[in-house]
């Protein structure tokens, strides 16, 4: 009995339920990864001569900016169309199973040293330690700052309380949800002696210090504090953002401060766009906002990145331009911001080039032909996909059941070899590069695969370094053909100033993905994990020839990685169900060694999944991480990891150094040790 023209209901997950008719049991897109760029024009039907068919077309470069809000409009709905219909092909019954967007892999981010929070001079510690940072000189926000006399301390408290319910007996109560205590408290916290706390502020979030002027980000709002006097803040400016506006990231650099909004696309009126409310109210006019040149791609999100006075709260510079919420990374150098964020398939073009290439036997020559021409049409990509549909439900009608099972294992067959021997082409990352000098959006370039968070970013000697994972994140895994997951690849790829790509190291970890990586100078380190522990050592010191020069493989992850020395790196991460701590040997980088490793009875450390809880104090050759059950000292010295000191019994959530004195920072206490006997000399309860 044929089932060609059975209407299934399939339920496809990703962002919402989609319920799709017209099934065709074709194995084909059950394979299908994201590309990039317009379908090509087709060529005759049947075997292709001179090469391979043609591939999407690359993105033209260049940018420019959008002349009025119906050129805006209508670029945001065709770019819709690409991502609706990327998602939606699936449910059209070319897969029979549930297609994700991504399977929520776990951000984890690497380390790096920071910039100063701004210590004070007069009688304040000769050494003030400053937020676990990506890049030196570029701070990034944080529950704790210190100036080094004052340490400033996001805290959240969960309060629970009893009260008697009426109506009962005395001795019956409830106890109620917890009441959410929020605040900044200001610490008096040099010399330790004078531990105390001086006020508090009422708003919480993420920190920013500079100059007497505390930044606090809380929800969709910064606030200015000034903190001249500890005892006495007061609020100087605020910037509320507009209810369709969120906060991407921020930087404090050279005394301003650099700051990310996203704005949710309107597609009814995109612009002007509204960005702060009340006292300081910005509004982004249509023909400042810029775009890829070339035809239109998938956006759903206008980015602008501001330069702003941390003194006075006020908006100095501005740049907007579209783009995606996909997977976005933002990474900032002393030199420039880089935007990059996930582009989708364009799953016509995917389709005809398998065809043309890989499976043009299987069908006529006509219905190739017909699905060429149909991506050359003025249309949506939605309506070619319903299109698309028409075309293989007609051909499909016409089999008998016999011939429909041996298509459908044909190409599902085929259609692994083709996207495994394509990946790098239909999964993409397009990255925006902004100037720091003159703010203005400088290159815009497109790398394969995806990003893992802003440290697979790294600019060096006027190149950027880019870490990707090919395969993990295929919108359309798990379709028949495939058992389990599709096949991953990791690359890294070297860009010029122009976001032009000059090298590349390509194929490590096959099956596996980045778990961290960490760019040092002309070397890079990455870790990519299924079942044991690569650690692999690149030299990248000719951007044009870069290479893997050594190779380690060992139980465990590591989703951190920091450099100790010019010669040793720090890896923090999980072996089974404990934390592990790896010292790893890089000064041969062709043999790299694993010279030490602590296994801590913990299940989880906040360092795995943010660096800024990470402390590297190089005087006293210590290290700090937090667990769950405390706060660990270890020291490395003679390439040893060695437990110098715990502190229990308190939510141990930060630590820095003023002198020869650790601050342990908890939820609910502060607890200071002499680095040079590691006693407690002080204590202060929160």
């Amino acid at each position: 009995m044929k089932d060609s023209g059975v209407i299934n209901l399939l339920l496809v997950v990703v962002f919402a339920a989609f319920v799709a008719s017209t099934v065709i049991n074709l194995a084909l897109l059950r394979v299908v990864a994201p590309v990039a760029g317009p379908i090509s024009s087709p060529p005759p039907a049947g075997p292709p001569t001179g090469g391979p068919p043609p591939g999407p077309s690359p993105v033209k470069s260049g940018i420019q900016k959008f002349t009025s809000e119906e050129e805006f409009k209508s670029y945001l709905l065709e770019g819709a169309s690409l991502v609706s219909a990327g998602y939606g092909f699936g449910g059209v019954g070319l897969m029979r199973a549930v297609a994700f967007e991504e399977m929520a892999l776990p951000m984890m981010a690497a380390p790096a040293p920071l910039a100063a929070d701004g210590a004070k001079g007069g009688g304040g510690p000769s050494r003030v330690s400053e937020t676990n940072v990506q890049v030196e000189g570029i701070d990034e926000p944080d529950i704790v700052k210190t100036d080094g006399t004052e340490i400033y301390f996001s805290k959240e408290v969960y309060d629970y309380y009893i009260r008697p319910l009426s109506g009962i007996r005395f001795d019956e109560s409830v106890i109620y949800p917890p009441e959410v205590k929020r605040g900044v408290k200001a610490v008096r916290a040099f010399p330790p002696a004078d531990l105390a706390i001086d006020s508090e502020i009422d708003k919480a979030g993420n920190l920013l210090l500079y100059d007497g002027t505390l930044l606090v980000f809380s929800g969709n709002s910064i606030f200015g504090y000034s903190v001249s006097d500890p005892k006495n803040p007061y609020e100087k400016w605020t910037l509320e953002l507009d209810e369709n506006n969120f906060i991407e990231t921020s930087r404090l650099y050279n005394g301003k401060l650099y700051l990310v909004v996203g704005s949710r696309a309107r597609f009814d009126r995109p612009c002007p766009i509204p960005l702060f409310k009340g006292t300081f109210p910005v509004v982004i006019p249509c023909i400042e906002v810029y775009r890829p040149g070339g035809s239109p791609v998938p956006v759903d999100t206008t980015y602008t990145a501001m330069v702003i006075n941390p003194a006075s709260g006020e908006v100095e510079r501005r740049v907007s331009f579209v783009g995606s919420s996909d997977n976005s990374v933002i990474y900032m150098s002393t030199d420039a911001i880089y935007l990059a964020y996930g582009r989708p398939a364009e799953i016509v073009g995917v389709y005809y080039n398998f065809l043309a290439e890989a499976a043009h036997d299987l069908f006529p020559a006509s219905l190739v032909e017909r699905i060429g021409k149909l991506g050359t049409y003025d249309i949506s990509e939605s309506a070619k996909l319903t299109e698309l549909g028409i075309i293989l439900s007609q051909y499909q009608s016409s089999l008998s059941s016999d011939e429909q099972l041996k298509l459908e294992n044909e190409l599902a067959n085929r259609g692994k070899d083709y996207f495994k021997a394509h990946a790098r082409e239909l999964e993409k990352t397009e990255i925006v590069k902004i100037n720091v000098r003159d703010f203005a959006v400088a290159a815009t370039g497109q790398v394969p695969g995806a990003l893992l968070n802003q440290f697979s970013l790294d600019e060096f000697k006027n190149h950027l370094r880019v870490a990707v994972t090919i395969g993990e994140r295929s919108r359309f895994w798990g379709f028949v053909g495939f058992s389990g997951q599709t096949e991953s690849v990791n690359d890294v790829y070297i860009l010029d100033n122009d976001l032009e790509t000059v090298g590349s190291v390509e194929g490590l970890g096959v099956t596996e993905r980045i778990y961290s990586v960490r760019f040092v100078g002309d070397k890079g380190y990455v870790v990519t994990f299924r079942q044991v522990d690569p650690f692999y050592v690149l030299d990248l010191s000719n951007p044009r020839a870069p290479e893997m020069k050594g190779e380690l493989k060992i139980p465990g992850f590591s989703s951190y990685l920091h450099p100790i020395s010019r010669t040793r790196v720090l890896g923090v991460g999980q072996e089974g169900s404990q934390v592990k701590l790896s010292l790893f040997d890089v000064a041969d980088p062709a043999n790299p060694k694993e010279a030490a490793k602590y296994l801590l009875s913990e299940y989880w450390t906040e360092v795995s999944s943010n660096y800024h809880a990470f402390l590297l104090d190089d005087k006293h050759e210590v290290f700090f991480v937090p667990g769950g059950k405390g706060g660990y000292v270890f020291s490395y010295v003679n390439d040893k990891l060695e437990l110098k000191k715990v502190v229990s019994g308190i939510a141990v959530k930060r630590a820095v150094y003023l002198d020869d004195y650790l601050y342990i920072i908890g939820q609910d206490k502060i607890v200071v040790i002499n680095e040079n006997d590691w006693k407690e000399v002080n204590k202060l309860n929160l």
